[in-house]
């Protein structure tokens, strides 16, 4: 039963981080691995919470390091998220690691929460 929980929390996420980004050029979130690659997902999932933070019809899915940079520092500075990923790392692997990715995006949505920028069905 636990691995079913955890199955499911992982797809809600996952859904969430669609819908949050679905109107985002260069962005298709289908996984917690590929689909980050560039570092556009987690700058369109920031910029959905922080529109002005950053203009993000400025950016360039071949600046990766600069994207991941950006979203991560401003996750940070602006929604008190962990930077829970190395910006090294993540230049360095062709596609993330799946479990990194879903830890810091769990960090990520946790902090939105806390700051009343998420709204969460109450059980």
């Amino acid at each position: 039963a636990a691995g079913a929980a955890v199955g499911g929390v992982r797809n809600m996420l996952l859904e969430w981080c669609r819908a949050m980004t679905r109107s985002y050029e260069h962005v298709d979130i289908q996984n917690f691995s590929s689909s980050w690659g560039s570092g556009m997902a987690f700058c369109a999932l920031i910029h959905k919470f922080f529109p002005d933070a950053f203009d993000y019809a400025a950016l360039d899915p071949a600046q990766r390091r600069h994207n991941f940079t950006l979203a991560f520092s401003t996750a940070e500075k602006l929604a008190d998220c962990a930077q829970l990923l190395e910006v090294d790392d993540m230049v360095r692997l062709a596609v993330p690691d799946a479990k990194c990715v879903y830890t810091y995006i769990q960090e990520l949505y946790r902090s939105l929460v806390q700051k009343g920028l998420v709204k969460t069905r109450k059980k």
